[in-house]
């Protein structure tokens, strides 16, 4: 396979690539490799040439020192085109920007994990092992590079064959135990790319999750989560809605009874989508849209360590919800108009996100609510300080009161 054949959609120069597989093959040290997104989708541009992925990833693998990698290209290329170089001599890997370019580089490794779903133990290894800890087998091919322009295509698990059959295959039969974020992961390329799981992977996905072989279960303490569980899950859900179809991706993992990773409720939530369209339409984040479905949403909230702030809209949403259900639904509140609804609600000092979020529930009173988010809580005085201190106002606690007395004679007149 010509390397120029297979990345050329990709808008990579040829001779960049050329050259840093020439530093390479100079030191002995090991092979360089291109890996991940940008071989699975340059074949996938081969196999159907009318798919044309949006540009991944540079991820390079090298076999080798990484710190002696990194002074070789520095003395090569030299200051004028490595315009940025970040070298993590710890972690084996580095960041660099080479004629504009920006590129990932690490050291090949292998991954052992003493505890599913905890952070592995990592030591540096071959190509080989580096790839065999990857998700999926789409995702387990390297290009190892070759000074003379050649590509040889590494593929020890029949990647390139899913990707003609558009399926997500797990490497082995524990890499949802191992790792069950790799779930969320595989709703994302689902969405993005039109694939299915395959038949074998459902099946470990559902049986893994019926088994649930970690020590931590749901309702335990959220300060003992391993990651896999609890913040690595928070990033992959983030990328699911940020950067992918959500309403797809989040149909397969329900057909795959995968959101039960975060909350039953969730699994069966038949409000799902109509409440995250609304949080979308109404700007919510929405994974705390998603959130706010689950049993205990303050609990998930803190175990996926979303941002503060968006913890705290949760926890008030809780105390909205007994609030409309004590004060306000035992009322005749279909008699309130914007004035009643107005005065209400702020008095309790409510903040605009959480009746947001109370009206993507669909509350029996989210009409209403929905007027006061859009219209009623924007109502202003008919009348600035400057024209009531023209007619003799003084700054002042008399002021302020005539300027919310006009504010509130304007929310009567409104519907």
């Amino acid at each position: 396979m010509k390397l120029i054949s297979a990345l050329e959609f990709l808008d990579i120069p040829s001779d960049l690539i050329t050259a840093l597989a020439l530093q390479a093959e100079h030191l002995h040290n090991g092979r360089l490799a291109l890996v991940g997104g940008a071989v699975r989708d340059a074949l996938l541009s081969e196999i159907d040439p009318c798919i044309y992925p949006r540009s991944p990833d540079l991820d390079f693998v090298y076999e080798g020192d990484m710190n002696l990698f990194c002074t070789r290209l520095q003395t090569y290329f030299g200051p004028r085109r490595i315009q940025e170089l970040r070298l993590h001599d710890r972690f084996g890997t580095a960041n660099l920007r080479l004629d504009m370019v920006m590129i990932d580089l690490a050291s090949a490794r292998l991954e052992t994990y003493p505890f599913p779903a905890e952070n592995p133990l990592v030591v540096f290894s071959s190509l080989e092992n580096d790839l065999s800890r990857r998700d999926f087998t789409v995702n387990a091919m390297a290009l190892v590079l070759n000074a003379d322009g050649d590509s040889h295509l590494l593929d020890p698990y029949g990647g390139r064959q899913h990707l003609i059959a558009r399926e997500l295959v797990f490497l082995h039969d524990e890499s949802v135990a191992e790792d069950p974020s790799r779930v969320i992961r595989g709703a994302r390329y689902a969405a993005r790319l039109g694939f299915t799981l395959g038949v074998q992977s459902i099946l470990q996905v559902k049986s893994t999750l019926q088994l649930w072989p970690w020590s931590w279960r749901i309702g335990d303490p959220v300060d003992l989560v391993p990651p896999a569980l609890g913040t690595r899950l928070r990033m992959e859900l983030e990328l699911l809605f940020d950067n992918e179809p959500w309403p797809q991706a989040l149909s397969s993992l329900r057909s795959w009874s995968a959101l039960s990773l975060l909350d039953q409720n969730l699994q069966n939530d038949s409000l799902l989508y109509p409440r995250l369209r609304c949080a979308n339409r109404l700007q919510i984040p929405l994974l705390c849209a998603l959130i706010s479905g689950a049993a205990d949403p303050v609990a998930l909230s803190q175990r996926l360590q979303i941002p503060g702030q968006q913890q705290s809209w949760l926890e008030e949403l809780l105390l909205f919800r007994r609030w409309l259900e004590s004060d306000v639904l035992t009322t005749s509140w279909v008699e309130w108009g914007a004035l009643k609804w107005t005065c209400s609600l702020e008095q309790q000092s409510w903040t605009p996100e959480v009746v947001a979020l109370a009206i993507c529930e669909h509350q029996i009173c989210w009409r209403p609510l929905l007027r006061w988010w859009g219209r009623w809580r924007h109502a202003s005085a008919q009348i600035t300080a400057s024209e009531l201190m023209k007619q003799g106002f003084q700054p002042g606690p008399r002021l302020g009161e005539a300027l919310h007395k006009s504010r509130l004679q304007a929310l009567e007149r409104m519907r």
